[in-house]
């Protein structure tokens, strides 16, 4: 029996990349010749899997993360695994599953948006300095084998930033509950939904899914409405600065059309209740709420750096552009309101692009990667 240590910090009930890592645990739990054992700071009990919390204590994001990769080493050490999955940047990990992209890439992006003043902000923050480091030595490390890219656009940046080669890339999309996400399911609530919402039930709804604002791109989603009064726009998630995007809405005259739901435990309901789903991320490694928008037959608006695009079908399941281009933001949305007959087709196309992204065929994926690093090892 070879044992699997799968690494991650902590657990937010709302993050696409702890969901994935339960569905990881779920989908080994029980399969001969390999037994997952978790290893982590915060974590919510998963029946029947092995975990192992390591709480070192720390003051402050840089000390915080360092202390739990030395403390998650010495665990991994300890428990004798064969080999070493890890969702945090650890130097000494043999694979390194990509959920939150290249540190550098996301860097780029920021000062691509923001200019002089990301630069400063970067330069002077230690944590940034310390991602970066701890990438460049978790790359550069004599164990490190492989890195699961959840995205074509993820494995570009690993090659670009990391300078890994091609073949230590292995792109594995996210898999999506297409089961528990499905049209019928999403959109039992719907009438009643719209209705505490105070949404006429003709009334043509996007929703936004994602916490973390400013990458997600919330403000773009909020401006992308502006000049067409019948949309409305809901969006679900959390962020320090959301007096600051309803101050945005009120002074764009479109208060009256943003609903900001907060972070939602369960967001099936609310794609039950939208017509279209939109995520203009200004960096986003894959976007789990992409394909599960898409499995709940919604047409799909997000950015071409938002990796579960390259999923998207111009004009057929959906509309790319830019992150910061607004005006093709409001082009975009002026489509899918005029693609309004053609919603249910392009709903229905959605599904059927996402419906081989499974939980089983992703994990199926990661084990003959794992049975093949193994067995060179």
């Amino acid at each position: 029996m070879k044992r699997l240590a799968i690494v991650r910090q902590k657990y937010n009930p709302a993050g696409g990349a702890e969901r994935i890592v339960s569905a990881i645990i779920r989908q080994l739990r029980g399969r001969d010749g390999i037994q997952p054992v978790l290893i982590n700071r915060n974590w919510e009990a998963l029946e029947g899997v092995e975990a192992v919390s390591v709480k070192p204590f720390y003051l402050g994001s840089v000390w915080r993360d360092w202390g739990f990769a030395g403390a998650a080493r010495r665990a991994w050490r300890s428990l004798g695994a064969d080999l070493v999955q890890s969702h945090e940047r650890i130097p000494g990990s043999h694979v390194y599953r990509a959920d939150d992209g290249v540190h550098a890439a996301w860097l780029a992006a920021r000062v691509r948006q923001q200019g002089w003043r990301a630069r400063v902000s970067i330069w002077f923050n230690p944590y940034h300095h310390y991602m970066l480091r701890a990438e460049r030595r978790m790359y550069r490390h004599p164990d490190f084998r492989a890195v699961i890219c959840i995205s074509e656009m993820v494995k570009q940046d690993v090659i670009r930033h990391a300078g890994i080669p091609a073949d230590r890339c292995e792109v594995i999309h996210n898999g999506v509950d297409s089961e528990h996400f499905r049209p019928d399911a999403a959109r039992a609530g719907r009438d009643e939904l719209r209705g505490q919402l105070g949404i006429p039930a003709d009334a043509p709804v996007l929703v936004y899914v994602g916490s973390g604002f400013a990458r997600k791109g919330a403000a773009q989603a909020i401006r992308a409405i502006v000049p067409h009064r019948e949309a409305r726009l809901v969006l679900v998630g959390g962020d320090k600065q959301l007096d600051r995007y309803r101050r945005q809405a009120q002074s764009l005259g479109v208060a009256d059309r943003v609903y900001f739901q907060g972070t939602q435990r369960d967001v099936r309901a609310y794609y039950g209740i939208a017509d279209g789903f939109i995520l203009p991320s200004v960096y986003e490694p894959f976007g789990l709420v992409v394909t599960e928008a898409m499995a709940c037959g919604l047409p799909v608006l997000t950015s071409t750096r938002c990796g579960a695009g390259e999923l998207v079908g111009e004009d057929e399941t959906g509309w790319l552009a830019e992150p910061d281009d607004d005006a093709a933001w409001q082009r975009n949305v002026a489509r899918w309101l005029a693609a309004r007959e053609r919603w249910p087709t392009m709903g229905e196309r959605a599904r059927l692009r996402v419906l081989p992204l499974t939980e089983a065929a992703m994990v199926s994926r990661m084990l003959q990667l794992f049975e093949r690093l193994l067995g060179a090892a």
